[in-house]
């Protein structure tokens, strides 16, 4: 269903107040900003631009559709257990498995269902497809959500002020629409990223000392 309804459980799930913990992770962002890769609001838009169509927001697209037509749970572990098996490192599977674990609990305590430990995209996918929530509308809410997360990161690592990080999240928003789109025929076959230097990024931020993110 698309309604009102619809949308304002999805604005809530995909919340900043929502207590899944997205304040405490860069996705690798805070080791690009450090390796000098970012350093203007006009990068940091390429480089969230390059994570929606060519890296892990189109595969979460596809986690969380794949997820929302599950319709058993040997099968919704199967998606989970291929999600984490393409992360490109420890603190990528850290981040999708804590925050789906954190969207579970809360989710399964107020809406009801199981609350099983899944990773993010296939927690919010399965939980949408429960309360019958449209997967288009959902898939496009999340790449939004999780793009304003990561703008939200970056005004605490580099000179980025709040009217240019909301320019950048508007210019993105109709890519969010375009990847939930192009995303619904996809399988768990049509997984893959070519989104190499924020994977990299990922990788060097395991080790990077001092730093602010859990990624």
């Amino acid at each position: 269903m698309t309604t009102n309804q619809a949308i304002l459980t999805l604005t809530q799930w995909l919340s900043p107040a929502y207590p899944v913990g997205a304040f405490a992770y860069s996705h690798g962002l805070e080791a690009a900003i450090q390796h000098g890769h970012i350093t203007t609001g006009d990068a940091l838009q390429d480089w969230l631009h390059d994570i929606l169509h060519h890296g892990s927001g189109r595969n979460d697209c596809i986690l969380l559709r794949a997820a929302h037509v599950s319709t058993d749970a040997t099968t919704l572990m199967v998606i989970n257990d291929t999600g984490l098996a393409i992360a490109a490192c420890a603190e990528r599977r850290l981040e999708a498995a804590a925050q789906g674990l954190a969207f579970g609990k809360t989710t399964a305590a107020i809406w009801g269902g199981t609350g099983s430990a899944c990773i993010y995209p296939v927690a919010v996918g399965a939980a949408a497809a429960r309360l019958k929530i449209d997967v288009d509308l959902t898939a496009a809410i999340y790449l939004q959500a999780m793009i304003s997360n990561l703008i939200a990161a970056a005004q605490r690592l580099m000179a980025l002020g709040q009217t240019e990080g909301q320019g950048i999240l508007t210019s993105l928003t109709p890519l969010c629409a375009d990847v939930a789109a192009q995303t619904q025929d996809s399988t768990l076959d049509d997984l893959h990223s070519s989104a190499f230097l924020s994977d990299i990024a990922a990788m060097h931020h395991e080790t990077q000392q001092p730093r602010i993110f859990r990624s």
